[in-house]
């Protein structure tokens, strides 16, 4: 397991930190806010992201992309989290595209993933139906007529679901609504007749939808993988998911901790920095400690999802919980340290405390993967 980074990883941080520094700073997520922005985030930047190689950093180079791994995409999510930055990376690079690289066929993956690393083709996936991450709770039916296959069911939080052009859709063939045999991934594309999408605007500012599958008929080409055994595939996906938004929650952690660190260096009260207050001194003391424990599991993870490891679901397991822990506690002390001003939407601060929710429960929160882990080592 290598917690250090390479040179060629060193090199795709430095530059992803330059890029969303001067290209995607949080003032462009208030932008995008205040302006009811349609899509969410800015079509010119993602095309810039292609341009650099992001899109399809997570896909093989038959495909376009640059097979750089989950590491190097790590490093991109972390420099994103750390300026709150809105693009696609999470919903179709991180989460979606690698469900049609791992489980769909040949034919399936050239019409889609080269228009994916090209920033073509924004992908969804369509999983949870309940208020909490629960990807073997799947009520939606595939059901086969006619030749082909009918979807029926809602799907809720579908990230950037209000722009994607393709819907990976988790729907149940049989079995029991929290059997994890029965699973079935299907690629529908947003314009199918029967689906209508709902914009959900987050507290984040950023997006999901509601999206409902009414009477949708799609062919059998439109199964990825073996209708009812798609679970396998599902669940290594999102473990992958797990540990790159945790990447990215690592980086508004950082960035939180940093801006906080300034402020009681500069705030003043009664005639001293605030920042000599030994009690502070401790608070900031804690933060620090858990953004570094935070830093070490997430680079165990994902250098397990890439090395394939038998171990890469407990460690993404391990790493999302840590980061939302870390991230509670950061955000918390962020605002609380920034006084009343930090409560003001005047302030930056308060958005990455809107973020650090959304994101602990994105893909299951703290409890949902200690409990995951503790099932994974046979408690």
């Amino acid at each position: 397991m290598n917690l250090v980074l390479n040179e060629e990883e060193t090199i795709l941080k430095r530059g992803a930190h330059e890029y969303f520094g001067e290209r995607l700073p949080v003032a462009a997520l208030r932008r995008l806010r205040d302006e009811h922005d349609a899509d969410g985030f800015e079509r010119a930047a993602w095309a810039e992201m292609a341009d650099m190689g992001w899109a399809g950093v997570l896909l093989p180079e038959a495909y376009g992309g640059a097979g750089f791994g989950y590491r190097g995409l790590g490093q991109i999510l972390e420099e994103a989290g750390r300026t709150l930055a809105a693009s696609p990376l999470v919903a179709t690079v991180l989460s979606a595209a690698p469900l049609v690289l791992a489980a769909g066929s040949e034919a399936q993956r050239e019409a889609i993933l080269p228009a994916v690393a090209a920033g073509e083709c924004l992908l969804a996936l369509a999983i949870d139906e309940g208020a909490r991450h629960a990807p073997d709770r799947i009520a939606t039916t595939v059901t086969a007529v006619d030749g082909g296959l009918r979807i029926d069911g809602t799907k809720r939080f579908v990230l950037d679901g209000h722009v994607a052009d393709h819907f990976v859709v988790v729907a149940r063939s049989h079995g029991a609504v929290d059997a994890t045999d029965g699973i079935t991934l299907l690629l529908v594309p947003a314009a199918s007749a029967g689906v209508r999408v709902t914009r959900t605007a987050m507290v984040d500012s950023r997006n999901a939808a509601r999206v409902e599958f009414a009477g949708v008929n799609v062919g059998a080409d439109a199964v990825l993988g073996t209708i009812g055994e798609g679970y396998p595939a599902l669940e290594r996906a999102l473990d992958g998911a797990r540990a790159g938004l945790a990447a990215e929650m690592l980086g508004s952690g950082l960035e939180a901790f940093e801006r906080t660190v300034a402020y009681l260096k500069l705030r003043e009260q009664f005639g001293q920095k605030i920042g000599a207050f030994q009690a502070l001194k401790h608070r900031a003391a804690l933060m620090y400690c858990e953004i570094e424990l935070t830093r070490s599991a997430v680079l165990a993870a994902l250098d397990a999802l890439d090395a394939d490891s038998a171990e890469a679901p407990a460690l993404a397991s391990l790493a999302k919980a840590q980061a939302c822990e870390m991230l509670e506690l950061v955000s918390n002390e962020a605002v609380q340290m920034h006084g009343g001003i930090g409560m003001t939407d005047a302030e930056e601060i308060g958005f990455f405390l809107k973020r650090a929710r959304v994101a602990q429960q994105t893909f299951g929160d703290a409890a949902y993967h200690r409990d995951r882990y503790a099932r994974l080592a046979g408690f």
